[in-house]
């Protein structure tokens, strides 16, 4: 698959994909992408289009943040520390992505803290069936301690002003204004995206790789042979 595509058709193909690689243990599949990439909402889509007998477990890395004191600790305008500080990746190893490995029990946790009232979440170990797969939506997901984690790759890709009117739009009543808004992605997430890019090169580990500036017509720029 390649070139521009219905949203509907990528859905599809997608499931597909992931129908095929299905294993006895579970499939891990990350979902990766910039802020406002529309990563949660291609994810969501996905997950019921998953074919039977899969059990679909849905986790984001949002789920994984590290106390305000500790991801903040660099300033709250810090792409270093967006990149660097905002996610506790030793927790998401550990809960999520290891015991749903190879070598994993398939006991899970999706998620750890509650990065808005900021305390640690007590959620019970669940068990994965056989056969379960995992789809994870998040920013960073490519990262070296994480990339040989999944199975699956998808990476998101749109142009920063896209980002911004997208988050214009999203966030401005939830962060106080566009201004607010404004600053906070030119001065912290934009740059933390580009740091990224230049440490981890998720586009070199991505197996799909997804032009999302058009949602309704994404073109697909990468595709597993």
């Amino acid at each position: 698959m390649d070139g521009q595509v219905a949203r509907d058709e990528l859905i599809e193909a997608l499931a597909r994909l992931i129908a095929r690689r299905r294993r006895d243990g579970v499939l891990r599949v990350a979902v990766d992408g910039p802020d406002a990439a529309g990563k949660t909402t291609l994810a969501d889509e996905l997950a019921p289009r998953i074919p039977a007998p899969a059990t679909v477990i849905r986790a984001g890395i949002d789920s994984f943040h590290r106390p305000r004191a500790e991801r903040l600790r660099r300033g709250g305008l810090s792409p270093e520390g967006c990149y660097h500080d905002t996610f506790d990746y030793d927790a998401l190893r550990r809960q999520l992505l290891e015991p749903l490995g190879p070598n994993g029990d398939r006991r899970y946790r999706t998620a750890v803290f509650d990065h808005r009232e900021d305390r640690p979440l007590d959620e019970p170990l669940r068990l994965a069936p056989p056969g379960s797969v995992l789809i994870c939506d998040g920013v960073f997901l490519l990262r070296p301690q994480l990339r040989h984690h999944w199975d699956l790759r998808v990476l998101l890709d749109i142009d920063e002003d896209e980002i911004e009117r997208r988050a214009l739009e999203r966030d401005a009543s939830m962060m106080g204004g566009a201004d607010v808004v404004r600053e906070r992605y030119r001065r912290r997430y934009l740059p933390a995206q580009r740091l990224y890019r230049a440490e981890a090169a998720p586009e070199r580990f991505a197996d799909v790789l997804i032009d999302n500036n058009q949602p309704a017509t994404p073109r697909v720029l990468a595709w597993p042979k």
